[in-house]
């Protein structure tokens, strides 16, 4: 009987109370998109074939061909310079054609010290390219191929690529044809002290994109398939792909390319300031109220901060309406611009925020435009200035130091980097400007002396025909 009275309740209760789903549903009046995805991509097939298809056509493996000079220390010791001899050396990297008639960017390490270079395209033709121009300070040349038509990458914006956003690495890793990589963003503005140069600019995008031997050069593109850098390094204990690698933001890329295309040389506008990054050590130090901005330790005598009244102390909060936070953010905001170039500069001063403008200035803290220099172009070499320390040590009270050598007359007749050049043709030389009189004055041979930071003494003699 109670089995047969709780069959008639259950019963009684189904019909009473027939079950509701608990399933709850919204109408969406707007389509669904993802953001920082190219509009109309399908969403249900979501992938990088778009930008993958629009990378690989315009991003070049690039080779280069040099000589390097090879001798026994042993033999030359005991018999002389005949038994040195020039051996063929071989490097390759990757570039990004930026134009349909064939300009191609690509990494200054990549190229440095070649005396050709070639670059193959994804459908297998080779090209001998011509260097337009490169900028050390960057990372960053530009060569030039015979043509038209070409497929190229379209500039991005590097300025909204935003941390977490997926990104393609495009290159030839390990002497391959075109490959595509994907990652996001890991950081922006990375400044690591890679790049070798006195006056290096560095404000890196940072990505866990796998990049190898080989990519140097190639495209970092956004999910639309632009440019929105040109992959130059990794950090890695074994030389491999570790999960970091870095790139140049597209912003200093185009920079770079204009002026070497219309300039020959990179003209590099600076504020004339020595800055440091705000940390919880400094910010205690200098009482500072925020962790912001990018604070000033010296200003120099000559330059454009001075002359527009910045003073050391203060913290740079802005260049044109774009915040800075970080010494590679600050330096990658003045690069894009030009000697005598007007910039609204907001700062902080006293816990008070300012508004100044800055006419900037060139690294010799004028604002006129340079050109390329001339004994650069013929000698084949970059040269810097020799410390008052080295100074004392060598035993030299003027030259210039050979910091860097490409095909020219210097490297043809077996000089080295860190050679000091103390006289040309029995002139002493106390600056790049004092070479470079005597090098446009002279019509015959050339006649050089100088020494080696050993402490041996030196002395070269050629022609300039």
């Amino acid at each position: 009987m109670a089995l047969i009275g709780g069959l008639i309740a259950v019963f009684v209760y189904a019909k009473l109370f027939p079950r509701q789903d608990r399933i709850i549903t919204a109408t969406v009046n707007q389509p669904i998109s993802l953001a920082n995805f190219p509009t109309g991509m399908d969403m249900a097939n979501l992938n990088f074939v778009v930008a993958a298809q629009k990378s690989v056509e315009a991003v070049v493996h690039v080779k280069t061909e040099s000589t390097q000079e090879s001798y026994n220390p042993l033999l030359e010791f005991f018999y002389g310079d005949q038994y040195r001899s020039m051996q063929p050396v071989v490097g390759f990297g990757s570039g990004v054609i930026i134009s349909d008639d064939g300009y191609i960017v690509t990494n200054n390490h990549v190229i440095e010290g070649s005396d050709k270079v070639f670059v193959t395209l994804n459908d297998k033709r080779e090209f001998e390219a011509k260097l337009i121009g490169r900028d050390p300070s960057t990372d960053l040349a530009l060569l030039k191929i015979k043509g038209e038509s070409f497929h190229f990458l379209n500039w991005g914006d590097s300025d909204s690529l935003q941390v977490g956003e997926w990104v393609l690495a495009v290159g030839n890793p390990f002497n391959l044809t075109s490959s595509v990589s994907a990652g996001i963003v890991s950081a922006k503005g990375k400044n690591i002290g890679i790049i070798q140069d006195q006056y290096r600019m560095e404000s890196f995008i940072q990505t866990d994109a796998a990049v190898n031997r080989g990519n140097s050069g190639g495209a970092l593109v956004d999910m639309r398939g632009n440019l929105v850098g040109v992959t130059s390094a990794i950090i890695s204990p074994s030389g491999g792909y570790a999960g970091i690698s870095f790139a140049i933001p597209v912003g200093i890329v185009k920079k770079v390319v204009a002026d070497l295309i219309e300039y020959g040389v990179v003209q590099r506008a600076i504020l004339g300031v020595s800055i440091q990054d705000i940390t919880a050590e400094l910010a205690k130090e200098k009482n500072l109220d925020k962790m912001e901005g990018v604070y000033i330790t010296d200003v120099r005598p000559d330059g454009a901060a001075m002359a527009a009244g910045i003073k050391a102390g203060d913290i740079i909060l802005s260049i044109n309406d774009m915040k800075v936070n970080s010494s590679g953010e600050l330096q990658e905001q003045v690069s894009r611009y030009r000697p005598n170039d007007k910039v609204t500069v907001m700062l902080k001063r006293d816990g008070k925020v300012k508004q100044i403008e800055v006419i900037l200035r060139n690294l010799q803290g004028k604002t006129s435009y340079i050109t390329p220099d001339s004994s650069n172009d013929i000698l084949g070499a970059k040269f810097g200035d020799i410390s008052d320390a080295d100074k004392s040590k060598l035993g030299i009270s003027n030259g210039i130091k050979v910091v860097e050598l490409k095909t020219g007359k210097l490297r043809a007749e077996g000089v080295k980097e860190g050679f000091i050049i103390t006289q040309v043709n029995n002139k002493p030389i106390y600056s790049v400007d004092d070479l470079d009189k005597i090098i446009k004055n002279t019509n015959g041979g050339v006649y050089i002396e100088g020494i080696y930071p050993n402490g041996i003494i030196h002395y070269y003699a050629f022609g300039l025909k």
